[in-house]
Formats: structure tokens, C-alpha cells, sequence
């Protein structure tokens, strides 16, 4: 009898491989599927994973604000905080001033804040325009402004006016008693060389600095001539520039920019 081999080994071992090709393949994919997975987690295990690694938690760096601005200086915040209150020009109320005390010649003229509580209400002394309208009251806490304001008369008598910076009502006049002889007469010098009108001058300064003229005053140079100071602030910087400027001819002598 002839008897047939039996190759059993080599029956076998082909499907031994497609079983193990098919494991391979198995583990091949569920590896994908985890590292996908993996790739959706939360931040947490992000941060954890580079951690591990030594790497660095880079954050993302938030990009400036369109609207941001430089930060200001006490000085500068201040008169951002104090110009705007004023809508009487120190031009309008130098000539209010004047107007108070008949025959006189303006001195100096400055914005200020006005004292909390102070009622805005001319006093009995004062001269406000005819049936003024009432100004809206302020709100709790609001900045109020005044003009403080002196002018001389001829002989040299001072006289201090009050203007309210909002409606431009005469607030208070005052003359002080017993002005000293000397200064008086000192005043009066002055007032014969003066050529120059505040609102000259205050033309003058605004021409070379755009901005708002918060204060005026007369002085007198080294020279002995006499000069206007004024101040101009930038609102786009709220920096503050003085000029001085001669008071017969109007030439501007100097200039002086405050950053602080």
C-alpha cells in the first residue's frame, strides 16, 4: 500500500501568520485611535504630558489694546481731570473780570478747582449777567472750576474776581483793605506798558501750541520790561507749555513744555 505524506507543518503555518498579521493589525489600529483621542483631551493633560517631557507651558501672549493709552503723570491727570470742566475761555472771562471793576486792566487769570460745596451762586458783591439761566447742578462728586481772576485799577488798586468756569457768572468780587503802598504803585508802572491784550496774547501762545489756555499773568523780566505768562495744555498729551511773552510788542520770548 503506498502511503501519502501528510505535510501537516506546512498546512499550518501559513494560517499561523494570518493570525498574527491580523493581531499586528489590531494593535496597529487601536494605537491610532488612542493617540487620536489622546490629541482631544483637555488642556490638563496637555500641560501634564509637557511637563513630563521638560518642555515649556508656552501661553499665548494677549495682543495690546487698540484703545490703550500711555499712563499719565499725576500732574497730567490732574489737568485732564480739570480742563475739560471749563467752557468759558480764560479770553471770555478776563473780559467778564475787567468788566466787574470799571476802568481796569486784567493782572493774571488762572483755573482752578472750585472748593467742594462751594455754591456756585453769585455772591451780593458780584455782578452777573442779567436773568442769567440757571446752570444744571452738578452730580455728587462731579469737578467744578472757577476762574480766579485780578485786575488792577490805574492807581494800582487790586480786586480779586471769581467766574464760574461752567456758565461764566461773576461768583464773587473782593478788594482787599489796606493794599501796600509800593505794590500799588509797582502796578501801576505796569500798566502804562501794556500794549498787548489777553486776548492777544493768548492768540499768540495758541498759534504756536494748539490747546487751552489755563492761565495768564503779568511779571516782569530781569530786563525790566514787562511780559505776559501763559499757559497752554495739549489735550492729546495733557502736557503744559509757557510762554512768555513781551507785553508791549507781543513777541513771543521763550517757551517751556512740562512733560511731568
Amino acid at each position: 500500500m503506498n502511503l501519502q505524506p501528510i505535510h501537516v507543518h506546512r498546512a499550518g503555518t501559513p494560517r499561523a501568520r494570518r493570525v498574527r498579521t491580523a493581531g499586528v493589525l489590531y494593535v496597529a489600529a487601536a494605537a491610532a485611535a488612542a493617540a487620536l483621542l489622546s490629541g482631544c483631551g483637555n488642556s490638563g493633560d496637555d500641560k501634564t504630558a509637557r511637563a513630563a517631557a521638560g518642555q515649556p507651558d508656552v501661553q499665548p501672549t494677549p495682543s495690546p489694546s487698540p484703545t490703550g493709552s500711555p499712563r499719565l503723570t499725576e500732574d497730567q491727570a490732574a489737568r485732564k481731570d480739570l480742563v475739560p470742566t471749563a467752557r468759558v475761555t480764560a479770553e471770555k472771562a478776563a473780559a467778564t473780570a475787567v468788566g466787574e471793576v470799571p476802568g481796569s486792566t486784567l493782572l493774571s487769570i488762572e483755573l482752578k478747582r472750585a472748593a467742594r460745596g462751594a455754591s456756585p451762586t453769585a455772591s451780593p458783591t458780584g455782578s452777573p449777567s442779567p436773568s442769567p439761566s440757571p446752570s444744571p447742578s452738578p452730580s455728587p462728586g462731579a469737578q467744578r472750576s472757577v476762574w480766579v481772576a485780578e485786575v488792577s485799577e490805574k492807581d494800582g488798586t487790586e480786586h480779586t474776581v471769581r467766574i464760574d468756569a461752567a456758565s461764566g457768572d461773576v461768583i464773587r468780587t473782593r478788594t482787599d483793605a489796606g493794599q501796600d503802598a509800593d505794590d500799588k504803585a509797582e502796578r501801576a508802572e505796569w500798566l502804562t506798558k501794556i500794549k498787548q491784550s489777553p486776548e492777544q496774547v493768548a492768540k499768540a501762545a495758541t498759534d504756536r501750541k494748539k490747546g487751552t489756555v489755563t492761565s495768564m499773568e503779568l511779571d516782569d523780566a530781569d530786563s525790566g520790561d514787562v511780559i505776559w505768562s501763559v499757559e497752554v495744555v495739549t489735550t492729546d498729551d495733557w502736557n503744559k507749555s509757557t510762554f512768555d511773552i513781551d507785553a508791549t510788542t507781543g513777541e513771543v520770548l521763550s517757551e517751556d513744555v512740562d512733560r511731568d
